[in-house]
């Protein structure tokens, strides 16, 4: 019941500010101008800082497993592969490929990695080691397969423009400094680490709420089925696959749970962001967030559960 309790208040909220975001839009507080300004400032600016900020604040060096960073990219890199041959052998609608596979493997660790093990353990402990391990990876692969699968060029033009976003991509400029400043401790000013973690406080309520205010509910309900294949994939079958190597493989307590936050958690906003600002139309990415964030607290309940029944969480 503890477990529920605890994922309940940390996925609900986020459903409530999107369907707070998909209020204000409905009832003429917010338009369709501010859906788009809000998601291109979050890609550039909110995100990126997010992501810089936590990397930075984090002693990489000291907590740094590179067993444990090897299988959370080696998950991260099998997963997207096999969504990505999965989606163009089955997907009927191959418009939606990109959407798909980005929405079924992009999860929110960054977030909620540091905040289910500060809560579980008192400190962030493996979570920036997991977020090292897939967050870069994750959107690197989201580049590769919002550009191959949009649909215009082809062959050696696809490789080149995948190279050029995924270099100028915002959000991967920020994981990189954030490393670097990690590595060589940079100690900035008290007034330039309060103005960072105001823009870092801003991404995911931000997020949130732009995700709510461009919800189309009806082009969401004709996509629902390839929707909930997504959610399904995303909470339940990669959790269900690779938990068991990680089971193998004797990773336990706050190693065992940083990886069930990478595996089974929500969809990310940032997916939908990323997806709206590299021309794609989003819809199946939002409604995907919906469901596993609404689901998710009874799912990731579900992991936490199985992990501490059978002794591998305290």
């Amino acid at each position: 019941m503890e477990s529920l309790i605890y994922s309940l208040n940390a996925t609900i909220p986020v459903f409530l500010v999107i369907a707070a975001g998909y209020i204000l839009k409905r009832i003429g507080i917010l338009n369709d101008a501010f859906v788009k300004s809000a998601n291109k400032f979050n890609f550039t600016v909110t995100l990126p800082i997010l992501l810089f900020v936590d990397l930075s604040t984090t002693d990489i060096i000291a907590d740094f497993d590179v067993r444990y960073v090897m299988f959370c990219a080696a998950v991260t890199v099998i997963a997207c592969v096999c969504l990505w041959l999965g989606a163009r052998l089955f997907l009927k609608d191959k418009s939606l490929t990109a959407e798909f596979v980005q929405a079924g493997y992009r999860s929110s660790a960054a977030v909620m990695g540091v905040a289910f093990i500060q809560n579980m353990y008192g400190d962030s402990g493996m979570a920036p080691v997991m977020i090292i391990g897939c967050v870069p990876l994750f959107n690197i692969f989201a580049v590769l397969v919002l550009t191959f699968e949009s649909g215009s060029d082809s062959g050696a033009a696809h490789i080149k423009k995948s190279v050029l976003n995924i270099i100028k991509n915002p959000i991967i400029i920020g994981i990189a400094l954030g490393v670097i400043a990690s590595f060589i401790r940079l100690d900035l000013p008290e007034i330039a680490d309060k103005t960072l973690e105001s823009f870092a406080k801003m991404a995911t309520p931000l997020a949130l709420v732009a995700i709510g205010a461009g919800f189309e509910g009806r082009k969401a309900v004709v996509k629902i089925n390839t929707a909930v294949i997504a959610a399904a994939v995303k909470l339940v079958v990669l959790p269900a696959v690779f938990l068991t190597f990680a089971v193998k493989m004797q990773f336990s307590e706050q190693e065992l749970v940083a990886l069930i936050v990478m595996l089974g958690s929500p969809t990310t906003p940032s997916s939908y962001i990323m997806a709206k600002n590299m021309g794609h139309e989003g819809v199946l990415t939002s409604s995907t967030i919906v469901i596993t964030t609404l689901l998710s607290a009874l799912t990731l309940t579900f992991w936490i559960f199985i992990a501490r029944y059978i002794g591998l969480i305290a």
